[in-house]
């Protein structure tokens, strides 16, 4: 929980600044994008100089984490709550919760989100039926305006790139045929920030790229001569890769053309590790396959750039621990947002590091993976652990597994604390308690 004198503090913050003052912030999420698809670090198998640059001329985190499904880690990141506090359902964002969209939008923030929803009715019509047209619905979140893939029925999504549905400001969006959908995501974007160019804005973006279906990109070649729905992650992946990057410069140009890139904090991150169809290769020579959905660090390690010209110390490679529930504390120290003394947050700020001090990095991040019920997700089970720098300490039913990730990151040899070393004994009560700590809140 946020303590009480940092909201104190936060309260002053949001008084002394004028709406012209006040950051703009644009968060992008990319869609099963682990960190070894990036140049900046250390992917050579792909384009993305957009990102590198951004990295170089601002803050990389090289030991960020998410949740390793989707849906569990944007409900996290928009809630600022482990997922045990509340979880529904796969697909599924509880209508009750409050989001970081709403908190902006009564905080003087003009809002948009604009990309992937699938917060609402996951289920198909023949499986878990009680789920259906259950969820929050994208007028319910908050956002003052939305541009959305994927807002009602999951059999009703249709197209998430070529000839995509979307539905805006509650419409379908018509003549979407031969368009691609990232592309209309980024044009409203870029359209809202022209539009409250003279007002402090917030913009998510859950982008829809690189998830599969493997399609091609107006880029590649099959796009003009090809079936524009061929799914193949030896094909398609790359050409998604560096088109989302080319998406991020366009947005990022959209802020400068706009006057206000030095005072708007843009930030890019991940939802969980990379599709396990696809293997990326590493400067340092080794072969990373995608570890979508797994508990290991290929699931969970993705990549958090961010860049603000006003504020930050440039060129930095921050190492602290960064999960999902950070991001709600950081944007609320960032806009000098009030922090609401009725609900608990379960993050910490790391805009501290961004501007170069040394901040309140964490000691250990904590992982509530709950992928039921939901479609597609039979033989999966709920599952917990807390890790550090290097030890992980698992809580699966009843079986308290414990890991060196610095020599098992692959975590196939769980520790004898019989024969430990000091240091293990020493970090495994450390994490023990830690999770029972949480356990009591």
């Amino acid at each position: 929980m946020i303590p009480r004198i940092l909201c104190a503090l936060l309260a002053v913050y949001a008084f002394s600044l004028s709406a012209s003052e006040r950051p703009n912030i644009v968060l992008i999420m990319a869609d099963d994008l682990g960190i070894e698809t990036l140049g900046s670090y250390g992917g050579i198998s792909y384009d993305t100089p957009e990102l590198d640059r951004l990295a170089a001329e601002g803050v990389r985190f090289d030991d960020a984490h998410a949740i390793p499904l989707c849906t569990p880690t944007r409900v996290a990141l928009m809630t600022g709550k482990y997922n045990f506090r509340n979880w529904l359902a796969f697909g599924i964002l509880d209508p009750k919760a409050r989001t970081f969209g709403h908190w902006f939008s009564e905080n003087g923030y003009k809002t948009c989100i604009s990309g992937k929803w699938q917060l609402r009715s996951y289920n198909p019509p023949d499986y878990m039926p009680e789920w259906r047209n259950r969820g929050m619905r994208p007028e319910e979140s908050g956002f003052h305006e939305y541009f959305l893939w994927h807002t009602e029925h999951t059999e009703d999504k249709g197209s998430r790139y070529a000839d995509p549905r979307i539905q805006s400001n509650g419409s379908y969006v018509k003549s979407t045929q031969g368009k691609y959908g990232p592309d209309l995501y980024v044009e409203y974007i870029t359209n809202f920030i022209d539009r409250n160019r003279d007002d402090p804005f917030f913009i998510y973006y859950p982008m829809a790229l690189t998830h599969g279906p493997f399609n091609p990109t107006p880029d590649s070649e099959a796009w003009e001569s090809g079936d524009r729905f061929e799914s193949d992650p030896q094909k398609y992946f790359g050409d998604m890769v560096t088109y989302m990057d080319t998406l991020v410069g366009r947005i990022d140009d959209s802020l400068r053309a706009a006057g206000v890139r030095d005072n708007t904090l843009l930030i890019f991150y991940g939802d969980n590790g990379t599709s396990k169809e696809v293997r990326s290769k590493m400067r340092d020579g080794r072969q990373i396959q995608g570890g979508k959905g797994l508990n290991n660090r290929r699931g969970t390690h993705v990549p958090l750039i961010v860049n603000w010209p006003m504020g930050q110390k440039g060129g930095q490679v921050v190492s602290d621990l960064v999960d999902t529930t950070d991001f709600v504390p950081t944007l609320f120290e960032l806009a000098g947002i009030d922090v609401p003394a009725n609900e608990i947050f379960d993050g910490r700020s790391f805009l501290p590091q961004v501007k170069g001090e040394k901040g309140n990095p964490r000691d250990w991040i904590f992982i509530h993976h709950d992928p039921l019920p939901g479609h597609n997700k039979i033989g999966r089970s709920i599952s917990r652990w807390i890790q550090d720098k290097r030890f992980k300490l698992c809580d699966e039913t009843g079986n308290h597994q414990f890991f060196d990730l610095h020599t098992d990151p692959e975590e196939r040899y769980p520790i004898d604390l019989r024969k430990a070393s000091p240091e293990a004994k020493a970090a495994h009560k450390r994490l023990a308690d830690a999770m029972n700590s949480l356990d009591e809140s």
